[in-house]
């Protein structure tokens, strides 16, 4: 069984299992096609940056990101709680982000959340870790367990590019909501996180827009993020 998704032998594998779970996805599959892998830096960095593009287009998070690289090099969890408010501000934090960047900070110092940890744990046992740490709610938890993990069972259900594509591929009549997405992927179980590549990748066709990933509420009115 594929308990990591960290090559494109992965996604197929994966892919051809989660057909054999459910059929339905056999029509999804041949409109979205085999899906890429997308792999970015964990710990405290893939953390932080993951943060940063909460609720912003991908040109605005970028050019963030960019500035706090360069404000904080290296960048540390050290260095983010030594530093005061007005240079996380001259990179573009909003306060909300500038307290998150530093409650995060604090408990990876504090041994209080261990990133490397999260490897070795099922994926709701190492969601239920990220969102203990005040800041880091379900979206962004899942997000940094599928792209800088690569855990096969990740499952952003707050998601709304993955919550359009599947109202779509199955004809709902609305939007499911986060609590229906989990009902909908217990047959997907431990590939959520294939299942989501793939819905991810149709809605790209669909739409014709890119879809990785979008995030809950407030995000409905931006841009679709692309990590």
């Amino acid at each position: 069984m594929i308990h990591r998704i960290e090559a494109e032998v992965d996604l197929e594998t994966g892919l051809a299992r989660l057909v054999e779970l459910d059929p339905r996805l056999k029509d999804v599959f041949a409109v979205a096609g085999r899906p890429s892998v997308r792999k970015r830096a964990g710990g405290f960095h893939g953390l932080a940056r993951i943060v940063v593009s909460q609720q912003l287009s991908v040109a605005s998070a970028s050019a963030i990101w960019k500035r706090v690289e360069t404000s904080f090099d290296p960048f540390h969890h050290d260095t983010v709680l030594a530093a005061r408010t007005p240079k996380f501000q001259r990179a573009g934090l909003s306060r909300p982000k500038i307290k998150t960047f530093r409650t995060v900070a604090r408990a990876v110092r504090d041994k209080h959340l261990d990133l490397e940890a999260l490897h070795d744990m099922p994926a709701d046992e190492a969601h239920a870790a990220l969102t203990a740490v005040k800041g880091i709610g379900p979206w962004t938890a899942d997000i940094y367990l599928l792209f800088c993990i690569g855990h096969a069972d990740a499952w952003p259900a707050g998601d709304l590019a993955l919550q359009e594509a599947i109202r779509l591929a199955f004809k709902l009549r609305k939007r499911p909501d986060v609590k229906r997405m989990q009902k909908l992927a217990q047959d997907w179980r431990p590939l959520r996180g294939i299942a989501a590549y793939l819905f991810w990748a149709y809605y790209h066709v669909v739409k014709r827009r890119d879809a990785v990933p979008v995030g809950p509420a407030s995000a409905q009115t931006n841009a679709t993020r692309a990590l």
